[in-house]
């Protein structure tokens, strides 16, 4: 292990003195080095178990505990679908105190890859060294947009990579529009903290682009009689982990995603899943330069009993702009689907892995968070 080292934000260590802790006294560090640090002790000295924080996004943030087991065997898929081998070099980006940031130092220690571990920035790719070829990396949506957005040149560094790992939020339609130009593979993950990372994968680049999930080998799926996924493998420890995804399951391998089970808004005694709306709205919204980032929401409403909002970030639109939206999301939606009133809000509240916290931001509004 003598000679096996990272590169964390420009700062070099080698595993023997991270497992020891004998740098600790001689290299300044900042909050977020000292925890990703925390981790990768823990994983060369064996630790066999690991409390994980969920993100918060869709519910109360919790902790909750994986095993070195589970995340061996989430790795290994991973490793072994992207051909990862010794040697390669890997941007570690996400945060490291969540389960994809966790999963990606883990990929490394286990494929023995060349690890440049960066802040979770909105570039990350800024901050890696220049001179050096990326084979692979995760990005959440956003990052890989400013990447596209802010670096062009950048390209051909993406093109060469082995894989990208796109997860932790929906991709825009004008996302994918963007990534299918890439020669790599890019695939938009499906998976959660229970689950040690993604169980499934969807191609989003080149002529394989699909709409639907493959399920990794030996992972098991269903649905339930809500019409949620079920899964089952190694990485749930064989126990049956029911989810509340609505899914259309087209083989016993393949799933096209729906929606969360807990975002369907009962409006007039019709059934609206609030995915269908955000999906019209960014359809919508495709064309538009420097679009809003925004979501629907349920609001109480004594007629309808809930009635559908839409929020969006920054400042308001002119009457006129805001005409030309409603107007275009009536090509897209029925009449009972059309948002009955938008707010506005400077700025969303995020959660601390960077997805929009719905709740909070609701809040702030003054608006009813269920």
């Amino acid at each position: 292990m003598t000679d096996k080292s990272l590169l964390l934000n420009g700062k070099k260590f080698y595993y023997d003195e991270i497992a020891a802790y004998s740098f600790r006294n001689s290299i300044p560090l900042n909050g977020y080095e000292s925890k990703t640090l925390e981790f990768c002790r823990s994983w060369l000295t064996g630790i066999q178990e690991f409390p994980i924080q969920t993100s918060g996004s869709t519910g109360t943030p919790k902790v909750m505990h994986l095993t070195r087991q589970q995340m061996e065997a989430s790795a290994r898929r991973t490793i072994k679908i992207l051909n990862l081998q010794s040697g390669d070099r890997m941007l570690a980006c996400l945060n490291t105190e969540y389960i994809a940031g966790m999963m990606m130092l883990a990929r490394g220690f286990i494929a023995d890859l060349e690890m440049v571990i960066v802040d979770p920035v909105s570039n990350p790719l800024a901050l890696a060294p220049a001179d050096e070829q990326i084979d692979f990396s995760s990005f959440v949506p956003m990052q890989i947009q400013t990447i596209l957005q802010d670096m062009p040149a950048a390209l051909p560094q993406l093109n060469h990579m082995k894989g990208i790992l796109v997860g932790g939020a929906p991709v825009s339609p004008m996302l994918q529009r963007e990534l299918r130009s890439i020669k790599s593979p890019v695939y938009h993950t499906y998976g959660m903290t229970e689950t040690a990372s993604h169980i499934a994968l969807r191609r989003l680049s080149g002529p394989e682009a699909a709409e639907y999930y493959e399920v990794l080998d030996d992972i098991s799926v269903g649905i339930d009689r809500r019409g949620c996924l079920t899964i089952k493998g190694d990485i749930t420890n064989n126990e049956l982990l029911v989810t509340n995804d609505i899914v259309e399951l087209l083989t016993p391998t393949r799933f096209r995603w729906i929606g969360r089970a807990d975002n369907t808004i009962n409006t007039g005694g019709v059934k609206v899943q609030i995915e269908k709306v955000e999906l019209a709205v960014a359809e919508a919204l495709i064309d538009w330069d420097s679009a809003p980032r925004s979501f629907v929401a349920p609001q109480p409403d004594e007629l309808l009993g809930e009635k559908i909002v839409l929020v969006l970030e920054g400042n308001p639109l002119e009457a006129g702009k805001e005409q030309e939206l409603l107007k275009t999301l009536r090509k897209f939606l029925k009449r009972f689907e059309m948002p009955k009133e938008l707010y506005y809000i400077p700025a969303f509240t995020e959660t601390a892995t960077g997805k929009i916290s719905r709740q909070r931001t609701l809040k702030k509004l003054g608006l009813y968070t269920g």
